[in-house]
């Protein structure tokens, strides 16, 4: 019997840019935690005494800024050195060979594949042979799989592979392959790196994604780590996740309807909010709220929202350091029937018909969206690149700034102008 841990897309010293604009970000937990998140991953190679280690591309977020990054690196491969156990890396589109300046010789108990060709290494005394290949360039667009090498019949074949796979949302179509071609190499578990979210895309052979060990923003939520995999007479007897994350993100949904004042969606907020920090055991939880639906306390938000937005992160304050928001999202709406009031033959009704027209109409949001194209180019490069870039010309965008519109002309007018 022996015993591995598949891991990928590491991103050491991940950047994390643009967190500065996050009034009370805890910026330095941010930035450490993809090193803490490594140094939790050699904690369980040595915990649980594991034969070999393989890290399937992406160890780092591109050229190093410094050697700092290298050396960290290195050091840990020493501790897993020192407890005589193998790693095997092979390098992504982010640390690709064509973007890296800088490099360090890594000890001896590390291989790292070559981004020319498929190459085999073999631990006789384990009867495993483990095959992969690096990327030359950050486009690889190839099936790089196609030229690796057949099963060594006598062996466990490992296949390293940083891939798209069949592609993934939000994931670059680099080195795509399918789960037919990867099969047919005749290997007994593929250890594939590249997609963010932990996915078993086949048992007979293991094909799995093991996701990235430390989320670094809030498309990456949820628990992260690693898959630590048994084998037994040539067999895996079993493939289990374990966490390594020492921040993890999430985001938490909180239903409005039929809430009668601010106090009332306080109190289902401020129960939400514990539940999620108490289900992340222990760990920082960076939470983007999110609360939506038609209820009365709609108008007393919208009227005076930077004062409901304050009460919600002293809520979030009084959770201690564990709790963190980085983003307040309220999408509540008036419980008012507006179908029926755009029937009214009177103000109210005549501005909710003109404003349907503007929804139904493609054209006429188009000319709406020219109105902030020099707004557009003025933005700062973080809002118009960044996680949710903000785009003035989506539709999308405009329905739902029309919407929230509506909402407020509507509840003001009701409410005299209050």
């Amino acid at each position: 019997m022996f015993k591995f841990i598949h891991a990928a897309d590491l991103h050491i010293d991940s950047p994390l840019e643009g967190l500065e604009q996050y009034e009370g970000a805890p910026v330095e937990h941010l930035r450490g935690a993809t090193r803490r998140a490594f140094e939790n991953l050699v904690d369980l190679s040595l915990d649980e005494q594991v034969d070999f280690v393989v890290l399937a591309g992406d160890l780092y977020d591109g050229d190093w800024k410094d050697y700092n990054t290298g050396l960290f690196f290195t050091n840990q491969m020493h501790r897993l050195r020192e407890a005589k156990i193998h790693a095997f890396v092979v390098y992504g589109n982010h640390d690709a060979e064509s973007q890296m300046t800088r490099s360090l010789r890594l000890p001896d108990n590390v291989h790292a594949f070559k981004s020319s060709h498929p190459e085999t290494k073999t631990l006789e005394s384990l009867g495993v042979a483990v095959h992969g290949q690096s990327f030359a360039s950050r486009a690889v667009t190839a099936d790089l799989s196609a030229a690796y090498p057949s099963r060594i019949s006598s062996l466990f074949n490992i296949g390293m592979l940083h891939t798209c796979a069949g592609g993934y949302d939000g994931h670059k179509p680099y080195a795509p392959t399918t789960v037919d071609a990867l099969r047919s190499r005749g290997y007994d578990y593929w250890a594939l790196g590249h997609v963010h979210r932990r996915e078993v895309l086949r048992q007979d052979p293991w094909i799995v994604f093991p996701g990235n060990i430390q989320g670094r923003h809030i498309r990456e939520t949820g628990p992260k780590g690693c898959t630590v995999v048994t084998v037994r007479d040539a067999q895996v007897v079993s493939a289990e996740h374990r966490d390594l994350d020492v921040l993890r993100w999430e985001v938490c949904r909180v239903k409005a309807d039929g809430a009668d004042t601010p106090a009332d969606l306080l109190d289902r907020i401020q129960r939400a909010l514990a539940d999620q920090v108490a289900a992340s055991d222990g760990r920082l939880t960076a939470m983007r709220l999110e609360v939506a639906g038609p209820c009365r306390a709609h108008h007393a938000l919208t009227a005076n929202p930077t004062h409901w937005h304050n009460e919600i992160r002293s809520l979030a304050s009084s959770l201690g350091e564990r709790a963190w928001l980085e983003k307040i999202k309220l999408r509540t709406s008036s419980d008012l029937q507006l179908d029926e009031m755009s029937k009214r033959e009177d103000v109210i009704g005549g501005l909710l018909r003109s404003l349907q027209r503007i929804d139904e109409n493609d054209d006429t949001l188009l000319e709406l969206a020219g109105l902030f194209t020099d707004l557009q180019v003025k933005l700062p490069a973080e809002l118009r690149e960044g996680n949710e870039p903000l785009d003035f010309r989506s539709p999308t965008l405009l329905r739902g700034a029309l919407n929230e519109a509506r909402e407020l002309l509507i509840t003001r007018l009701l409410h005299g102008g209050a």
